[in-house]
């Protein structure tokens, strides 16, 4: 089993949110929370954006994955 850190959040409706990379497969999958003592919680909710656009920072600037312009969606050819 290959391990996979990722960043989430749970929201008022105890909803868990985060982005999964591309190499991840659809189905079953094991989820493990850790969760933050009372006092990290404040610092960990309004840090968890900053945290996923770190970790994923060299995928997102990728000139591969601009393969659709902004105007029609279509690939760029």
């Amino acid at each position: 089993m290959k391990t996979i850190e990722l960043v989430g959040l749970v929201n008022e409706q105890h909803q868990l949110s985060l982005a999964v990379p591309a190499e991840v497969r659809p189905g079953l999958v094991k989820i493990i929370l850790e969760v933050p003592a009372d006092n990290e919680e404040s610092e960990a909710s309004a840090n968890w954006s900053q945290a996923v656009a770190q970790a994923w920072a060299a995928d997102w600037s990728d000139p591969r994955e601009d393969i659709y312009t902004l105007n029609d969606g279509k690939p760029v050819t």
